[in-house]
């Protein structure tokens, strides 16, 4: 395929229209477009019947998506029927968008035939997507668990090109956190070294890079990797107060996993001179990351 005919099919993908409102993120068309892609990927067609997206695209929205009172399977009948305005995507019967009832007549998406015949043409294309799909809208933390909820393997790479992203991160930012926090998790406390250098400390973002979140100080922690992933993944969040939170979703068994309740109200105390997050930030995190509700004070 030639390089136009390649960045056509990106840009079709990557221009996504996301149902926004009062802020919120909603991942759900991408996480479809990589179920379908899946699909692809495994059985040389894209065809995703709505039994299928009713049980497993529910649950990658409601596992991956911000925490939601809509029921599971109106959640993904959103993005099943109104994936089709993006040009990509058809359904094999004419039903209303948001409507779950027709749906379950026995319906079937997929992606548009010149589509997934140039994907089909190019299965390296097919990686390049998913590897940009994922990329763009979650953090790299939570990225790979995507990837592999949905049948990829969660190392995937892009095949020799780069993914088109917009914004750049900033290379001084990293750094620039870690430093602020004294090296040491912002929420454990771990300050591992190895050979002078931290090790397994990691600057976070409190609002995703990928929904906007800038390079700022007043939008970054250091934390450990365990804590920088259940971060991401909506098991750790902060209150108005910058106390830690844990969600009720959260279960553990063992001392070690255990250990995680005993971050409930624990507050941060960055040294004198470091901003905390902003409060908008960890707003955003409350709203849009964080599962489900805190444990009990």
């Amino acid at each position: 395929m030639s390089g136009a005919a390649t960045e056509d099919v990106l840009s079709a993908f990557s221009s996504l229209r996301q149902h926004q409102r009062n802020g919120h993120r909603s991942p759900h068309k991408p996480l479809l477009a990589l179920l379908a892609l899946s699909r692809l990927a495994a059985t040389g067609k894209s065809d995703v019947p709505w039994s299928v997206a009713e049980e497993k695209l529910s649950e990658l929205i409601a596992e991956f998506g911000p925490a939601s009172n809509t029921g599971r399977a109106q959640s993904a009948a959103y993005p099943f029927t109104r994936l089709r305005a993006d040009q990509i995507w058809v359904l094999d019967k004419a039903v209303a968008d948001d409507k779950v009832s027709p749906l379950r007549t026995g319906v079937t998406g997929r992606f548009e035939a010149a589509l997934e015949q140039r994907l089909t043409a190019d299965p390296t294309l097919v990686s390049t997507v998913a590897r940009t799909l994922v990329d763009s809208h979650f953090p790299p933390t939570v990225a790979g668990d995507v990837l592999l909820a949905v049948g990829f393997d969660p190392e995937l790479t892009h095949p020799g090109m780069p993914s088109p992203v917009a914004r750049k991160r900033s290379a001084a930012w990293r750094a620039s956190i870690l430093r602020a926090w004294d090296e040491q998790c912002a929420f454990c406390g771990f300050d591992g070294r190895l050979a002078g250098m931290a090790v397994a400390v990691e600057a976070a973002h409190v609002r995703w890079f990928t929904e906007q979140g800038p390079d700022d100080l007043d939008n970054g922690l250091a934390l450990c990797s365990l804590h920088h992933k259940l971060f991401d993944r909506g098991v750790l969040g902060l209150d108005d107060d910058l106390a830690v939170t844990v969600s009720q979703r959260f279960s553990a068994r063992t001392s070690s996993g255990r250990a995680v309740y005993e971050l409930h109200g624990r507050r941060l105390a960055p040294r004198p001179g470091t901003q905390p997050p902003a409060v908008e930030h960890v707003a955003w995190h409350r709203r849009q990351v964080f599962q489900g509700l805190p444990l009990a004070s």
